[in-house]
């Protein structure tokens, strides 16, 4: 039972945002008979272990541990490599022990790295073991048919069999810049393809993925703290300068390889791969400046590539997960932008309209398709902050989760795997179901939270825009006008507002420190419409017209003191928050600015040349669209608000030297601010020490630049 003296900012760094001990990463067998999944052993555990529900047929169902870190590595603590280290990174994954693992086609072999480690796991059975094969390793997966095993290790792709006989190297790196099998920076950081090899459906040969970094340019992290060390070499492609060189190959058991040829000049990116039985492997790549992009079919013998579909956007094309895919009957499963609505099309046909917004497919089945959607432009309701599952096939659409939250599934077969989030109820709720009667509930040990999120959720302005509003905990009307604090990330990827309990603790902590707390998701943001979401293209400073916009209009409603706006964020939040004081001074009174991108050409390509081009034709477009330039700060007013800037020394993702210009620029330029350099922190901050005291730094400074007194 939670301790009545542990306070908010403690507890949420402790329970890393109360993820810890909540189940995840659901696997369904195809038999029914299996659910899979990762859960720590209490809210505070940080060491992820892996469990398996039993749903036999005439039996209870029954939750067991297959694999615990503790009792496999006998009490030793875990060592990790630096490339395992940078794809947690990557995938903002701050746990220890089991994180992550992959399955047979039946789902009763599992395997996973640990500690630097393969093993293995008899998911009927119960055991796990160790296999004896060379390390570090990454990313070990199951062939389907369950008797090898394929890994990465210093850069070679590697297959054992399953009882650890037969360990060799399929196709080594022909130098240091070399790897096989391992998704490149840009993939895993901004397309969300964490994977660089798929096996065969027949278990007889893989798509290799081949990364040379020579092209990139390097940048050097140092830890100033500790100047005795080297600095970290990264191969950092900033936008308008080389990526990695990303190639595919078919790969054979015995090593043959034949390379998988496309248009590489023309569409760079390969952004997603698919091999399954229901038809040829499927690619979708993309041209650099993500206006175009193919899905192809490999012929896995000779390599050779076939068109299936062609897309083109005159603003750029989104990438969704689940997609693209086979239906059984060999169409081509994806999402796709089209009228003004995101829909969901197999072949020619859209099945879907302007009343979804669909965000991913879930599962393809015989008979209809399992897909994730938010209300769209045409919805009958808005639904702010809701996703739900539906059902789809040329019959209709139906929605399967039920009650207003965020929901999301796994399905094989006859069994559903719902997970569930509410406003009112802290945590999220997973509950399994077959043929659509629920049968179990996988367990949580997450903590509860000390307080409760009382967010109100609404919209603002002319333009609809959704909002989240949160008052002190038993404020009334008599106490008058509160200071405010705008608490967006408020950028592409990035959706705030949800009809979710937990994603709101922390403004609603910051709002009983006597603030109204408003986080407004603008243009730029998902989840509504195409055009809602690319109406940032080359104008970032939308999405801070947007903040604006949204509060004046909720002052009509809510006890707003306009006199005193402070305003917050992380990563494109922080880079809001600098925009907010410097070009709107007159709306906002002091800023928060957390790990923020001020200058546009030091982030990624993929990411940024999506919205801002490219910055060799268009530097004009990047130097309104940065907080500072060559010359100084950009667009600045000449009204000065005081700014808090925190950065990680150890980011890697937006680097340190985002902060330190716009230090030097405000230097330079006379204005007051304050820096505030984490030591060995990330873009994370998974230190509990730090992440709580971030918070607390955070309060008083707030408090002292929008002169509150402490009660």
């Amino acid at each position: 039972m939670t301790s009545p003296e542990i306070t908010f900012p403690l507890q949420l760094a402790r329970t890393m945002r109360f993820t810890l001990g909540a189940p995840r990463a659901f696997t369904v067998s195809p038999d029914g008979e299996r659910v899979v999944f990762l859960r720590s052993g209490s809210g505070t555990d940080r060491s992820g272990r892996l469990w398996v529900l039993d749903l036999s047929d005439g039996k209870a169902p029954r939750e067991r541990v297959v694999a615990d870190p503790a009792v496999l590595l006998g009490g030793s603590a875990e060592r990790l490599s630096a490339q395992e280290r940078a794809r947690r990174e990557r995938s903002r994954e701050g746990s220890s022990g089991i994180v992550g693992y992959a399955v047979d086609a039946r789902a009763e072999l599992a395997a996973f790295a640990l500690s630097g480690k393969v093993y293995v796991a008899e998911l009927r059975a119960g055991t796990a073991r160790a296999l004896p094969v060379p390390g570090p390793v990454i990313d070990p997966r199951p062939s389907p048919d369950g008797l090898h095993i394929a890994y990465v290790s210093k850069g070679a792709l590697r297959v054992v069999g399953a009882e650890g006989e037969g360990d060799r190297a399929l196709v080594e790196p022909e130098d240091a810049q070399v790897s096989y099998g391992l998704a490149e920076f840009i993939a895993a950081e901004e397309m969300q393809r964490s994977r660089g090899f798929w096996w065969s459906p027949d278990s007889d040969r893989l798509l290799v993925a081949r990364v040379d970094d020579s092209p990139v340019r390097r940048w050097w992290i140092a830890d100033p703290a500790h100047p005795d060390r080297k600095p970290a070499e990264i191969a950092y492609p900033a936008a308008g300068t080389p990526n990695a060189e990303v190639r595919l190959f078919v790969v054979g058991l015995a090593g043959e390889r034949t390379e998988v040829v496309w248009d590489r000049a023309r569409f760079p990116y390969l952004a997603r791969v698919h091999w399954s039985s229901g038809g040829a492997p499927l690619l979708l790549v993309q041209a650099r400046d993500q206006q175009s992009q193919l899905y192809l079919a490999v012929d896995p013998e000779t390599g050779a590539t076939r068109t299936v579909h062609a897309d083109e956007d005159p603003v750029w094309l989104e990438l969704f997960p689940g997609v693209p895919a086979w239906a059984p009957d060999g169409r081509l499963v994806r999402i796709a932008d089209e009228g003004g609505a995101r829909v969901l099309a197999v072949g020619d046909r859209l099945l879907t309209g302007a009343q979804l917004q669909i965000q991913a497919v879930l599962d393809i089945g015989e008979s209809d398709l399992l897909v994730t959607a938010s209300a769209g432009e045409r919805a009958a309701e808005p639904e702010t902050g809701e996703s739900h599952v539906y059902r789809v096939n040329e019959l209709g659409v139906e929605r399967v989760s039920e009650g207003v939250g965020v929901h999301a599934a796994v399905r094989s077969g006859g069994v559903t795997v719902m997970v569930s989030t509410a406003l009112d109820v802290p945590g999220a709720t997973a509950r399994v179901f077959r043929d659509g009667k629920e049968i179990a509930t996988v367990g949580s040990h997450a903590e509860q939270p000390v307080l409760s999120a009382r967010p109100q959720l609404t919209e603002g302005g002319a333009r609809r825009i959704p909002c989240a509003v949160m008052l002190p905990t038993g404020y009334k009307e008599s106490d008058g006008p509160l200071p405010v604090l705008m608490d967006p990330y408020g950028g592409p990827h990035g959706r705030r507002v949800l009809a979710a309990h937990n994603p709101h603790l922390t403004s609603q902590w910051f709002a009983d420190q006597g603030f109204a707390v408003i986080v407004a998701d603008g243009r730029g943001t998902p989840g509504r419409s195409p055009g809602w979401e690319k109406a940032v293209k080359h104008d970032l400073a939308l999405t801070l017209d947007d903040q604006v916009e949204a509060l004046h209009a909720l002052a009509e409603r809510f006890p707003l003191d306009l006199g005193r706006v402070g305003i917050r964020g992380w990563s494109y939040g922080g880079f809001l928050a600098g925009m907010a004081v410097l070009r709107r001074p007159d709306v906002f009174h002091a800023a928060v600015v957390g790990a923020p991108v001020t200058d546009q050409r030091l982030y990624d390509t993929h990411y940024t040349e999506r919205y801002l081009g490219d910055p060799a034709t268009q530097p004009e477009v990047y130097a309104y669209n940065s907080l500072l330039t060559d010359e100084g700060l950009s667009h600045a007013a000449e009204q000065v608000r005081p700014m808090m800037i925190i950065h990680g020394l150890a980011d890697d993702n937006v680097v340190v030297a985002h902060t330190l210009r716009l230090s030097s620029a405000l230097l330079a330029a006379g204005r007051p601010h304050e820096v505030l350099p984490l030591s060995g922190v990330t873009h994370m901050t998974p230190q509990e020490k730090v992440a709580e005291n971030l918070l607390l730094l955070q309060v008083d400074f707030l408090k002292r630049s929008l002169g509150m007194q402490d009660s």
